[in-house]
């Protein structure tokens, strides 16, 4: 399910044509540092996202991004793009948990997400779940880039179905570049007409997935892998590291969306006993 590949390049762009019933929308945030703190100059909002500050905490600038209405849906192409720029601090939440919907076409929509973050830069991406719904079709990408000096905290939670519900289709990358080398390049598939995806070497019975990716400069790159739980009721967690590389990985399946938020903290707990 997990995986790291050393690419030579960005990868390719396969998402599909807008559909002319979609919505099509980039909302942009943008911080910067003025010798005391983080200012935020770009804070643009568009389509279904609704763009918040939020009271800073600390020196770190926070933001949340507030659904102006329903969205993804099928045919929709909407992208969000974060920069950090130098010695700039920032968070980024949403509001409420992100729902894929078929809507009135059954073409797939596409959630791109891109995060750049400067020298001596912070970005926290910590968002509500992504829930995958009967007949949806959805395609996210996440790409990031980061300094070797930059610092990322990246939470990821996948619902796959509403209560009794199957999944639609969920296609997922994440691809995290730092000092223009790839640390991380991970697809995840989810969903009917996917094989396996809930194979017992996949999900199993459990419909609840997410990770947690930290890349800090105080990380040891040879943190050893961690077993955080191994439950059939409770969950499934392992914290790894990413190799030749200052960046820990947990990865969670588990029953509930509980018990992955709980498996995600119970491993940035360890993860911020590593960066003391």
């Amino acid at each position: 399910m997990n995986g790291t590949a050393q690419l030579p390049g960005a990868p390719e762009d396969h998402s599909p044509a807008p559909h002319p019933s979609g919505v099509h929308a980039t909302a942009r945030i943008r911080t910067g540092h003025n010798g005391r703190t983080t200012t935020v100059p770009l804070l643009h909002s568009d389509g279904p996202f609704h763009l918040r500050r939020l009271r800073p905490r600390g020196k770190r600038a926070r933001v949340s991004v507030i659904g102006a209405m329903s969205a993804p849906l099928g045919g929709d192409r909407l992208a969000v793009v974060v920069t950090a720029e130098d010695r700039s601090e920032l968070e980024v939440t949403t509001a409420a948990a992100t729902i894929a919907l078929r809507g009135p076409t059954t073409a797939p929509a596409t959630y791109d997400i891109r995060l750049t973050v400067g020298e001596n830069a912070s970005v926290n991406w910590l968002p509500q779940p992504l829930i995958s719904t009967r007949g949806s079709t959805l395609r996210q990408t996440c790409a990031v880039e980061l300094t070797a000096t930059s610092r990322l905290l990246l939470r990821e939670e996948q619902l796959l179905g509403r209560t009794a519900e199957p999944p639609g289709l969920l296609s997922a990358r994440l691809t995290v570049r730092r000092d223009g080398r790839p640390l991380l390049d991970q697809h995840t598939t989810y969903g009917d007409p996917a094989p396996a995806w809930d194979g017992p070497a996949v999900l199993g019975p459990h419909r609840a997935a997410g990770q947690l990716l930290a890349v800090h400069p105080r990380l040891e790159p040879d943190h050893r892998p961690l077993l955080i739980e191994d439950s059939p009721t409770e969950g499934h967690a392992v914290l790894t590291p990413l190799a030749n590389a200052p960046a820990l990985l947990v990865t969670a399946i588990a029953p509930t969306p509980a018990h992955l938020r709980r498996l995600l903290d119970s491993g940035l707990a360890h993860i911020l006993t590593a960066t003391t």
